[in-house]
């Protein structure tokens, strides 16, 4: 498994890493077959967040299930989002801070955090009392470095700027979604990261599921996928324009004699500022395929074609 720094943390980390968003809501036995597999795999990066597995389940799973494992992953979580009805256990203020991030390592059973990302910016607190309350955390030892996600790229900048002044720690990561067929963050997040020294880690790199061919045009989402479950993502997704880029990217792909799944993939990796692509899984060998996909090494015409393709 190839590795890439984490912005300027110092840390490597898998080239593909596992989305644990799953982890809470599918079996116990399932989760830890894909954990283990992942691991198997060489799969380092390991990404969750308090609220997903219906609040709190999936960094629950996650500590049952890695034991002494723990120590030869990065371990990434989220705080931020609505962990009650009422909303009172959400934002990013210095009241909460310390709250979410105790809570998170009692679930998943450690006594430190890779990676604590926000996890969508909090209007109502101002980011320098956000920045005061994670540089604590770093300096106690309960969270190494810090990321966020979901945040235009002029407010990471902005941020980044007083956490210099303000002698804080600062982002190494930015997680925000990314794909062949939203391709978005290349306009003005991608340009700023780098400029900045900060890696992207994607979400939704498959827009869920869609660049894996399972979808087809005009059918409805086989019974049992994401896209079949959520109507949100499969009226976003699954689009007149979205069946002919993707058709158009499987022959790409086919004449190259190498798979939709690896073209999503390796296209993300051909942007440096990417240190890992997230993706989740519920069955081992959904980790074999996310593995293999990665190897692709697409020329800088190859590249030039596929955005093309996805610019139609």
């Amino acid at each position: 498994m190839q590795k890439r720094k984490l912005g300027t943390s110092g840390l490597d980390v898998s080239v593909v890493g596992l989305g644990c968003n799953n982890f809470g809501m599918i079996p116990k036995d399932a989760a830890q077959a894909v954990i283990d597999r992942a691991i198997e795999k060489g799969i380092t990066l390991f990404d969750t967040a308090d609220i997903y597995g219906n609040r709190g389940g999936s960094e629950t799973a996650l500590g049952e299930i890695l034991g002494a494992r723990r120590k030869q992953i990065v371990l990434a979580t989220k705080f931020g989002m609505k962990m009650d009805d009422d909303g009172a256990k959400s934002g990013a203020s210095r009241r909460y801070i310390p709250q979410a991030v105790d809570a998170s390592l009692k679930r998943l059973k450690t006594d430190w955090i890779d990676l604590y990302q926000l996890h969508t910016p909090d209007p109502k607190t101002p980011i320098d009392e956000t920045l005061r309350a994670l540089e604590d955390l770093v300096t106690s030892g309960k969270v190494r470095f810090i990321g966020c996600s979901n945040m235009p790229a002029w407010q990471i900048v902005d941020s980044l700027w007083i956490a210099e002044t303000q002698s804080f720690s600062k982002w190494v990561t930015a997680q925000d979604e990314y794909s062949l067929v939203v391709r978005g963050a290349e306009r003005d997040l991608i340009p700023a990261l780098h400029a900045k020294q900060m890696s992207l880690l994607p979400y939704f790199p498959l827009a869920s599921g869609l660049l894996t061919g399972k979808y087809k045009a005009g059918e409805k989402a086989p019974s049992g996928t994401r896209l079949s479950q959520m109507t949100y993502l499969a009226n976003r997704y699954m689009t007149e324009k979205n069946f002919e880029i993707v058709g158009r990217l499987k022959d790409f792909a086919e004449k190259r004699n190498h798979t939709l799944l690896e073209l999503a993939f390796s296209y993300l990796l051909s942007e440096q500022t990417v240190a890992s692509v997230i993706a989740g899984a519920t069955k081992p060998e959904q980790i074999d395929a996310n593995v293999v996909a990665a190897n692709w090494q697409l020329t800088p015409e190859d590249i030039a074609e596929v955005k093309n393709i996805t610019e139609k």
